[in-house]
């Protein structure tokens, strides 16, 4: 089964089989509220900042014996001594920047939730990508919330159940925050796959509390 809850064309549509409508309000949730999604939460695209500042990095990644180049760049921000890794790759910290905080003070205003990292990922063009995957690493404790503010341009963003394959897409528009609550990432997986019909830049940047 597959849903789309936000389409390919506009920002505030939702193709659901036969039929569409427009959303009115500033913010949808669903999946009995595991996921929230707010369409234009930021007042500015902050995504030549982020292109230009922010300490970009692109590492290898070894997956079933084979090593290839991280299809994406990636960056960690983090409180002093918060450090991060995933897929055995250790990111190394750099300090929060007056601008990031500023994003980071909105976020947690919002979801009443206090995060101490940020993981930044550079989509180049369409080809870049990241492969299905949770949020659980065993640093992040057993129920994460994870908060995505997207600058640039659109992306689709999947999510499959992991028992059931269910499949939901959303299009992320450059200003949106996407907060996946628990326990999405015990019971969901999710991407963002390669595209041919977005091929613009985007820059996510996923805010997390790491327990260290």
């Amino acid at each position: 089964m597959e849903r789309w809850w936000y389409s390919l064309f506009s920002a505030n549509e939702v193709s659901m089989g036969q039929g569409s409508f427009v959303f009115e309000s500033e913010v949808e949730s669903f999946l009995d509220g595991m996921i929230e999604y707010y369409p234009n939460f930021f007042k500015d695209d902050e995504f030549s900042y982020l292109k230009e500042k922010l300490n970009w990095r692109k590492d290898l990644i070894t997956i079933f014996g084979k090593t290839n180049p991280i299809p994406r760049l990636h960056c960690w921000y983090g409180d002093q001594g918060i450090n991060y890794e995933y897929s055995n790759i250790h990111l190394p910290r750099n300090d929060w920047s007056s601008e990031l905080i500023k994003i980071k003070d909105e976020i947690e205003e919002k979801v009443s939730t206090r995060f101490n990292g940020m993981l930044a990922n550079y989509y180049r063009d369409g080809s870049d990508y990241v492969s299905w995957h949770s949020d659980d690493e065993k640093s992040l404790g057993p129920n994460p919330t994870i908060a995505c503010a997207s600058f640039g341009g659109p992306r689709v963003f999947s999510l499959k159940n992991r028992k059931s394959g269910e499949l939901i897409k959303i299009n992320l528009q450059g200003r949106s925050l996407l907060i996946m609550h628990p326990p999405t990432q015990r019971e969901w997986l999710h991407q963002i796959p390669k595209s041919k019909v977005f091929e613009d830049e985007r820059i996510s940047l996923t805010f997390r509390f790491v327990h260290q």
